[in-house]
């Protein structure tokens, strides 16, 4: 998906082997099937992979955050217009509700291309359609269309022997759900394919595993059990994480990066409704130093909170005890563990009260002009700590000076 939003505006680059930066431009994140083809390894580290880089002249960009989410938002927009019941699941994932649809789509596959087109057309991005009985199958079906080029990137799971035809085909770790420490367990119980879990009992699924991989066997049997309220609930925890661009060598620029990362978790656990009980911050240096380090601390409130000032001012505080003159810090990180529903939060009447229009205020102002248009003074104004991003591409649809110039 990133990739594929950086060649939105770079058509020159459509054949061409690209790949994208985590933060700081640590690892690759994202690499087309090209880049892949000549090597490249996801969630290796750049400077490890710079000599096939250099030999097969890929393309490298750093993380464009802004423009993937406008270009996305875009493309959801789109496809939305083809149901009039939809879920955005992730940034590159969207499911349509099409069930009672017959009589107005007769066929499936040709509905799926011409999704596939009017993205392409007014998005410009490659898109595959996957149809199924069950949220399972649908997604079984869009990796199939991924897979298999002769689909033209649409698959359509509508009878008994697709079914059994494309489970078959597809590894156990690529069932949506199943992860890599499930896959190592089901493989060893002599699972290796979709089919094989398929064939499983739910009764023994929920023995061995649980309930959850029950709910998976009946799916991949067409009986639906997933709903989307219940695919993507309230996080239990936030963690804003990231390494930084120049190291961080003074108390005054640590309690800066924390306060930074403070404000993101704040945002987060408000958007959910959720307040913390405990905070968790951490510095380290970089693992690959002569003798890494690695300091954490923890905060306790009083009552649960999400106001960016109260989080902010217990991260400045733990700063001072994670602070070592000697260390170069290169990571840090704020963590809010144990949330709780706001709806559901026990009030203390003694405790300093929260101030919720003003954290609102803020979200607001930050959500129509960007984020970190409005912060705490906490965070400083040069930031030289910020994440370097040497391989930025443009901000075209969200800065006006990146806007496209077009000749005609």
């Amino acid at each position: 998906m990133y990739v594929a939003c950086e060649q939105v505006f770079r058509p020159d680059l459509r054949k061409s082997p690209c790949i994208v930066l985590s933060n700081n431009d640590g690892c690759v994140v994202a690499a087309n099937r090209l880049a892949k083809e000549a090597g490249i390894k996801k969630f290796e580290p750049y400077f490890r992979q710079k000599k096939i880089i250099e030999q097969h002249r890929i393309q490298v960009f750093s993380s464009n955050y802004e423009l993937y989410a406008d270009i996305s938002e875009k493309m959801m927009n789109v496809i939305a217009r083809y149901s009039q019941r939809s879920h955005v699941y992730s940034i590159d994932e969207i499911f349509l509700d099409l069930h009672n649809y017959s009589e107005v789509i007769p066929n499936l596959l040709k509905y799926g291309l011409i999704i596939r087109k009017a993205v392409w057309k007014e998005c410009r991005l490659p898109v595959c359609f996957g149809a199924g009985d069950t949220l399972t199958l649908s997604k079984l079906a869009n990796r199939t269309a991924k897979v298999h080029k002769e689909l033209n990137g649409v698959c359509v799971i509508d009878t008994e022997s697709k079914r059994i035809e494309y489970l078959r085909q597809q590894p156990v770790s690529e069932v949506w759900g199943i992860g890599r420490q499930l896959t190592k367990k089901m493989n060893w119980m002599g699972i290796h394919t979709a089919y094989d879990l398929a064939c499983l009992s739910p009764k023994k699924a929920r023995c061995c595993f649980n309930i959850e991989v029950e709910r998976t066997v009946r799916e991949l049997n067409g009986q639906s059990c997933k709903k989307w309220d219940e695919c993507k609930t309230d996080k239990q925890q936030i963690f804003s994480t990231r390494s930084v661009g120049t190291r961080i060598t003074t108390i005054d620029q640590l309690k800066q990066a924390l306060a930074f990362h403070a404000g993101i978790v704040s945002r987060k656990a408000r958007s959910q409704n959720s307040s913390c009980t405990f905070l968790t911050a951490f510095a380290s240096n970089s693992p690959f130093d002569n003798l890494p380090q690695s300091y954490k601390g923890i905060h306790r409130f009083d009552h649960p909170t999400n106001c960016s000032s109260q989080i902010t001012s217990a991260v400045t505080s733990i700063a001072n005890l994670l602070f070592r003159p000697e260390v170069e810090y290169y990571r840090v990180g704020v963590g809010l563990i144990e949330l709780v529903n706001e709806k559901c939060s026990q009030k203390d009447f003694f405790a300093i009260p929260d101030n919720p229009v003003l954290m609102q205020t803020l979200d607001k102002l930050n959500g129509r002009y960007g984020n970190g248009t409005v912060f705490l003074a906490t965070q400083g104004t040069s930031q030289e700590w910020q994440m370097k991003r040497e391989f930025l591409s443009p901000m075209y649809t969200t800065k006006f000076k990146d806007l496209p110039k077009i000749q005609c």
